[in-house]
């Protein structure tokens, strides 16, 4: 695989789980990373101990689904690398209730960190992509948007907004040397998978770790997703565009 030598790539959502995860591979790989969270503490550790490795990572305070916070995130990138060649957009998250239990509020909430940040997000870093002619957009999805989950009509519909744009982004814009490509999770060893678990659980959902196990043979862990993420980041994936990578070992094949 080709390393991320001297790419600049801004990763939101990058403080915690399989976000961390990628930041501390992409750095390894040679990349320069901006994180843009809303956990400073998170991100802030996280940042400290690979900066105390020699690796080329920082961090933007920033809640991103807010215009103005999301260009406070791209900006941070642009004035430390000068460019972006690779928006990881990977902030999300979820809410698990029953439908008719569901607020506007909280559609509205599910929208703005699930579909409208990565909106922003593209937005903001897309003109200057175009310009050079290159440029990896990648998003987490989930494989809610195949096998409907659930209490989770909400986060399914938010994540499937996004990740109809991710592709139509990719149709629109493979000629003009951009790529835009979606990873799908299962349930990974995470703060927000196991959020996720406990709320299902909380509703009599069988969700334990060996009603999961059951459904995907074990708990997939972040470190497997980064894996996924810097392959779609790297250019030995260089005509991989517009593909939805289910990482979630038979979830939604069976």
């Amino acid at each position: 695989m080709s390393g991320l030598q001297n790419k600049s790539v801004l990763i939101t959502g990058g403080a915690n789980g399989a976000g961390a995860a990628s930041a501390k591979l992409f750095a390894e790989e040679g990349a320069r990373v901006m994180i843009a969270d809303r956990d400073a503490k998170a991100a802030g550790t996280l940042v400290a101990a690979l900066q105390a490795r020699n690796l080329d990572v920082h961090f933007v305070h920033a809640d991103i689904s807010r215009p103005q916070e999301a260009e406070t995130a791209y900006r941070a990138a642009h004035d430390a690398f000068g460019r972006v060649d690779i928006l990881f957009n990977h902030a999300g998250i979820i809410i698990v209730k029953p439908f008719l239990e569901c607020t506007l509020e909280e559609w509205d909430e599910l929208m703005d960190n699930n579909a409208k940040s990565a909106f922003l997000m593209t937005r903001l870093v897309l003109p200057e992509m175009l310009e050079r002619g290159k440029g990896v957009l990648i998003f987490t999805s989930t494989t809610g948007v195949r096998a409907a989950t659930h209490l989770e009509a909400l986060y399914c519909a938010s994540k499937s907004a996004m990740h109809q744009m991710a592709r139509a982004l990719a149709v629109e814009y493979r000629d003009q040397g951009i790529r835009a490509n979606l990873i799908c999770p299962s349930f990974v060893r995470t703060h927000h998978g196991e959020h996720e678990i406990e709320q299902l659980r909380s509703y009599g959902v069988f969700a334990s770790e060996n009603d999961v196990n059951a459904m995907q043979g074990r708990i997939c862990e972040p470190e497997e997703v980064a894996e996924v993420a810097l392959f779609l980041a790297s250019d030995a994936s260089s005509f991989v565009n517009g593909a939805e990578i289910f990482v979630d070992n038979t979830f939604t094949a069976v």
